[in-house]
């Protein structure tokens, strides 16, 4: 039995009764005395409580636990009608969900057919174009159905199922697109891996012919030179730069002479080429060529603007460099000796003129270029030293490689000279950024993007290997090596 339906005084008198053992006419009917007994029965006990529920029912009075139990069941109708209406609504959107899944996967499944079908056109696969076509086909029918479920408001049984396959057939169809893709763009590779073979194959076929065509009209003497039957009126910048551009290439080819003396004698190269410049980044082990190009320019022009690279007397110089401009004896002068000792060789004009300022020039700029250490490494003796020193330069490679390139180096210094404005040489310190007007780099995987686009990350100048120039208001690139910085490398 449960006490929650009776009052709080029914309560009390109930147990005053069960504790007294001694029921009287209360309650408006005779109740039978008990004999007291120390621990009362259970059984009279539930009696007891039965007798006072049985009073309630008599009186008419209802419990309040009936009560609250019949406000309950109405409000468990109600929930339970709520809650399959939400059943219902969920089931309709998950269908809905499923037919969507299904319609964008018969969609996904149509591009990739269409995708196969133009694959198959080139080259041509008629069983592919077969299996293409049977697939968009077939996916169109199933969009069809698709179509006259939703008219007829037809639902998936077990639209879970459904939405995985749907996926399942999106994701192969995804999978399928992207391998065609693939294929098509493997293809295309292989096309212009072949045209690249073709084109370079028809580049080396100009070229031999380009150089059987200039030696047929070097022979006949019809090829024109910008500086053959050159006068000194007529001289521009434009001459200049040409003339700089062979001696930059003799420059290369004494460097290239030298390089090959020191691989023979058992040097290294790497560590020679951070004695003279340490802590660069070279992007290629060839670039550090670039390292011995710069020494030989810095030794080979120095003192350029000076005339006759100070090798006349100090007056001289020292007069020369309060003139801004040049008198037009002294421009014929020099222009007449570029003229002179461009038709001539090398060694010939020694012989003729072994005392003249130019004999003086290859002696000094020779013995400043080759060390002692380096010309006993490459021929175990010093005697090509003393030789040279004596006024002699014997046969052999790497002198004239260097004959050649001083020539062309101190005719490139009368043709400065032979303007009438001063020209003026320039270098690019280290660490300079690099600028297209006045430089030209000689590597261009410094113009590669980097990992990150942080301007620490921006190359700078390393060194100068070969300088600019400033005639009047033109200027000249010079050549410099762009490298990046310590904490790049580091990186």
């Amino acid at each position: 039995m449960c006490l929650v339906g009776l009052s709080g005084f029914e309560v009390v008198l109930l147990f005053q009764m069960v504790r007294n053992q001694n029921f009287t006419h209360t309650f408006g009917f005779k109740m039978e005395t008990v004999k007291p007994m120390g621990v009362a029965p259970k059984g009279k006990i539930r009696r007891t409580f039965a007798k006072v529920l049985n009073i309630h029912k008599l009186t008419g009075v209802a419990p309040e636990k009936e009560m609250k139990k019949i406000k309950f069941d109405s409000k468990n109708a109600n929930l339970s009608e709520s809650f399959y209406k939400l059943e219902e609504e969920y089931e309709r959107s998950l269908a809905l969900e499923a037919l969507l899944a299904k319609l964008f996967a018969s969609v996904s499944s149509i591009k990739a057919g269409y995708a196969q079908l133009q694959h198959c056109q080139s080259p041509y696969d008629a069983i592919g174009i077969q299996k293409s076509d049977n697939l968009v086909v077939a996916e169109l029918k199933s969009l069809s159905e698709l179509k006259q479920c939703f008219l007829k408001k037809q639902a998936d049984p077990n639209p879970e199922r459904t939405l995985v396959l749907a996926e399942i057939q999106e994701l192969r169809s995804l999978l399928k697109t992207y391998e065609i893709m693939g294929k098509k763009l493997e293809s295309q590779y292989k096309l212009k891996d072949s045209e690249i073979l073709f084109l370079r194959e028809k580049l080396e076929e100009s070229m031999k012919q380009n150089k059987l065509i200039e030696k047929r009209l070097n022979q006949s003497g019809q090829l024109c030179n910008p500086l053959d039957n050159l006068h000194l009126s007529a001289l521009n910048p434009t001459h200049f730069v040409t003339y700089l551009n062979h001696t930059v290439k003799s420059i290369r080819g004494f460097v290239k002479l030298m390089i090959e003396q020191m691989k023979v004698a058992g040097w290294d190269i790497s560590m020679a080429a951070d004695s003279i410049h340490p802590g660069v980044f070279y992007y290629k082990q060839d670039h550090k060529c670039f390292t011995f190009e710069h020494f030989v320019s810095n030794v080979m022009f120095e003192a350029f603007h000076l005339p006759y690279f100070s090798t006349s007397t100090s007056t001289e110089s020292r007069s020369y460099k309060k003139k801004k401009k040049q008198s037009i004896a002294e421009r014929e002068m020099l222009f007449e000796r570029f003229i002179e000792l461009r038709s001539m060789k090398s060694k010939d004009y020694l012989k003729a003129r072994p005392k003249s300022r130019f004999a003086r020039f290859c002696r000094i700029k020779y013995l400043q270029l080759i060390h002692p250490k380096m010309e006993q490494a490459f021929f175990g003796h010093l005697h090509l030293r003393n030789q040279i020193s004596a006024g002699e330069f014997p046969e052999t490679s790497l002198c004239s490689g260097f004959l050649e390139m001083a020539k062309r180096i101190w005719l490139l210094h009368c043709l400065a000279f032979s303007f009438e404005t001063e020209a003026e040489i320039f270098r690019v310190p280290k660490g300079c950024r690099f600028s297209e007007v006045y430089m030209n780099s000689v590597a261009e995987e410094a113009f590669f993007p980097a990992a990150d686009g942080s301007p620490e990350s921006e190359p700078r100048v390393a060194f100068t290997v070969v300088p600019g120039f400033r005639i009047g208001k033109t200027s000249i690139q010079c050549e410099v090596y762009l490298s990046l910085s310590p904490a790049v490398q580091r990186i």
